[in-house]
C-alpha cells in the first residue's frame, strides 16, 4: 500500500512541531533579553539619582574629581557585566537553536538513509553506480555540514574567550583608572 499522504501529513506535523520550537526559543530569548535590559535600566536610573545627588553636594574642585573618580569603576563594571549578560543570553539562545538545527539535520539524514535504503531494494538491476554515487554525495554533504558546526563551534568558542578577556581588561583598566 502506498502511503505519501500518511508521510507528507506526518513531515508537515514535524516541520510544524521544529518551527514552534524554533518560534519558542527565539522569543524565550527575546524575554531573557529584555530582563537583562529593564534590570540595566532600573540599575542606570537609581544610579543616575545617586549620581545626581552626589553632583550636588560638591563644593570646590577637588571634591568634583574625587566624586568622579569614585564612581568611574562601578559604571565601568555595571557596562561590562551589562554586555556580558546580553552576550550570554545571545549565546544561550543561538546554542537552543544550533541544538534544534542539528536534532532537524540528524531526522533528515535519517529519512534520507531510509529512503537510500527503499530505493536500493527497488533500484533496477545495473544502477548499483548510481546508488554509490548518491549515498558517496550524501555522505559528503554530511560531512560538510559537521566541519561547518565543528568550525561554528570553535568561533563561539573563540568568542566567548575574547568576550571574558575583553570584559576583564575593561574592568582592571577601570580600578587602574581610578587608582
Amino acid at each position: 500500500m502506498y502511503k505519501a499522504p500518511e508521510q507528507f501529513i506526518a513531515l508537515n506535523k514535524a516541520n510544524l512541531e521544529a518551527a514552534v520550537r524554533f518560534a519558542g526559543i527565539a522569543l524565550e530569548g527575546a524575554e531573557r533579553l529584555m530582563e537583562v535590559q529593564l534590570k540595566a535600566a532600573k540599575g542606570a536610573f537609581a544610579d543616575g539619582v545617586q549620581q545626581a545627588k552626589a553632583f550636588s553636594e560638591i563644593k570646590d574642585p577637588q571634591e568634583f574629581a574625587h566624586v568622579k573618580n569614585s564612581l568611574m569603576q562601578p559604571n565601568m563594571e555595571k557596562t561590562a557585566s551589562y554586555v556580558k549578560s546580553v552576550y550570554d543570553v545571545a549565546t544561550a539562545t543561538q546554542s537552543e537553536l544550533n541544538k534544534l538545527v542539528e536534532e532537524q539535520v540528524s531526522e533528515f539524514n535519517k529519512q534520507v538513509v531510509t529512503s537510500m535504503d527503499k530505493l536500493v531494494k527497488t533500484a533496477p538491476a545495473g544502477s548499483d553506480v548510481a546508488v554509490a554515487a548518491l549515498k558517496s554525495a550524501i555522505s559528503g554533504i554530511n560531512s560538510t555540514y559537521e566541519n561547518m558546526a565543528k568550525s561554528a563551534k570553535q568561533f563561539v568558542d573563540i568568542t566567548h574567550a575574547n568576550v571574558e578577556a575583553a570584559t576583564s581588561q575593561a574592568v582592571s583598566a577601570g580600578k587602574k583608572k581610578a587608582a
